[in-house]
């Protein structure tokens, strides 16, 4: 090309192009920045995009009043979906929000210790224009099964017979014939710990000396019923039920824990070891959002959550889901947020996560996704859909080109309005991106201020012992710990009615009392009982 061609090519593009390109780049700073730019507490996710350009100082940020509308982390395995929520929880405990994060995987214990900065960090740092400070944030590590962490138990008696139902997947025969034994308890103040109390009530009632009984009392329960609850029974044992029914019970209240400094503890639930056993997870995860729900108190829309679950591949869990817990996450999803609670799934791609869910999920950030297959492009097409359509960008084309640690974002507004669609270099982890080693494990566990409590061995005198002829019912209420008793000492000067009526409400057996009601309550309001069951006599009488 001649030079005097060269001159007018580069007269043209400074003439007509280069204004157009300005144009549209100061159009979509105009629009990201009038977006994103909130008048409440906000948390910053990254910096924007524009033609694979950082735009430094163009933040991308979250309201902190609106994450409680739930959300959607979803990528490509290794596109930097576990740091995205590494970095969210951070944030959030920062800002005094407590974090559930079930690390299926178990790659996020790292967040207890400081990260090291390296030149990539620095980098994007840089590119977003903030700051990366390493820090180490309050963590517990949680357990429900034999991984190393704070036990997470529940009393059989405190889950209920409605919610453990659901668990078992029983028919409606079979569902009667549990509240009878629940109700045969009750009246016979026989407590229901742990899998093997159930299963001696079981034998007692449908085969031992309770048959006649409960027979003119109650309503009989037949021996093929009895053996399909054995049956099921059993299999949420192999899976390990029976490490998580007993006692000491769980307070939800305690995944709201503050440091000194006013950082929320991020409560990692090491699942490692459960993945195969999606019955186990079911239970747990119907009692822990029964729980939640029944506890926490109203707060509304309006204001910052307290508490946010992460659930790490979330795919995992909707594959194997039963039914009792699809209808269950339903449910939480769309009432939990009055509570001041916020969800996020993370997994894969957005089509890994039912219709009826996906639709309650404010927040999207959708890492990349990759085309190697016809069906793959059909579902990244599908999934672009489902974005807020944007002038900026080709949706469908850009999901596969974006780097790890890069997103496409959209959140609410404190309106509750959806934001632009916003292509997201993610801020960096300012905690170790990698795990704990054993020995830092127990560190954490030492330093906990639950593990004490929660993990020592207790074996109470209950259903069992009773039927098994070892003890009487008697030494049952004798064997109520000392701090479970109501104090009976003489009032001391200035005490009153109140300090008597503040000790019974703060009491262990008072908790466990409320717990159990309201655990019930919601499994009525999950599930409708039938009439057959209402006949006779109800869950709670």
């Amino acid at each position: 090309m001649h030079e005097q061609d060269k001159c007018v090519c580069l007269s043209c593009f400074l003439f007509y192009i280069y204004p157009i390109i300005i144009m549209a780049l100061d159009k979509f700073t105009l629009d990201i920045d009038s977006a994103f730019n909130f008048a409440g507490k906000s948390i910053l996710l990254g910096g924007a995009v524009y033609d694979k350009k950082a735009v430094k100082g163009l933040n991308i940020k979250i309201p902190l009043a609106t994450i409680n509308r739930h959300g959607l982390i979803a990528g490509a395995t290794g596109t930097g979906k576990t740091k995205s929520i590494q970095r969210l929880a951070e944030s959030l405990s920062e800002n005094g929000v407590n974090v559930l994060l079930m690390d299926i995987k178990g790659d996020v214990s790292g967040i207890a210790r400081a990260g090291v900065e390296n030149p990539k960090i620095k980098e994007r740092s840089e590119m977003i224009g903030s700051a990366w400070t390493p820090t180490a944030y309050p963590v517990e590590i949680m357990s429900i099964s034999n991984e190393k962490g704070v036990r997470l138990r529940a009393t059989v008696s405190e889950f209920g017979p409605v919610l453990l139902s659901k668990i078992l997947e029983l028919n409606e025969n079979q569902e009667g014939a549990l509240a009878i034994l629940f109700k045969y308890c009750d009246d016979k103040k026989m407590p229901l710990l742990d899998i093997k109390d159930i299963r001696a009530t079981l034998q007692h009632l449908a085969e031992g000396e309770g048959k006649k009984e409960i027979a003119e009392n109650y309503g009989s329960i037949s021996p093929a019923t009895s053996g399909v609850i054995m049956r099921k029974l059993l299999e949420l044992e192999q899976q390990g039920g029976d490490k998580f029914f007993g006692e000491k019970s769980f307070e939800v209240e305690d995944l709201l824990q503050k440091n000194k400094d006013g950082k929320a503890f991020i409560n990692i639930l090491r699942l490692t070891d459960i993945q195969d056993r999606p019955k186990l997870f079911s239970t747990f995860m119907l009692c822990l959002l029964a729980e939640i729900y029944s506890k926490f108190e109203e707060r509304g829309d309006k204001g910052e959550p307290k508490l946010v679950i992460f659930i790490d591949e979330a795919h995992l869990i909707f594959k194997e889901a039963s039914s009792a817990l699809m209808q269950q996450l339903e449910t939480v999803i769309k009432l939990i947020r009055s509570k001041g609670v916020g969800i996020f799934f993370c997994t894969q791609a957005p089509t890994d996560i039912p219709d009826i869910i996906l639709s309650q999920l404010g927040t999207k950030i959708q890492h990349a996704l990759r085309a190697f297959t016809a069906k793959d492009r059909k579902d990244i097409k599908l999934v672009a859909e489902n974005f807020p359509t944007t002038e900026h960008y080709k949706t469908d084309e850009l999901i596969t080109e974006l780097g790890i640690g890069e997103a496409l974002v959209t959140v609410l507004n404190e309106k509750g309005i959806p934001t632009p669609l916003a292509h997201t270099i993610m801020c960096p982890p300012q905690s170790r991106m990698d795990i704990l080693s054993a020995s830092e494990q127990d560190e954490v566990l030492a330093s906990s201020n639950l593990a004490a409590d929660y993990n020592q061995e207790v074996d109470r005198k209950s259903a069992y012992e009773i039927l098994k002829g070892k003890i009487s019912n008697d030494e049952v209420e004798e064997d109520v710990k000392p701090e479970e008793k109501i104090d009976d000492k003489p009032e001391k000067e200035g005490d009153g009615i109140s300090d008597t009526i503040k000790s019974i409400a703060n009491s262990s057996v008072t908790k466990t009392i409320l717990r159990e009601v309201t655990r019930g309550l919601l499994g009525i309001f999950i599930g409708k009982p039938s009439r057959s069951r209402t006949k006779k006599g109800g869950l709670f009488n």
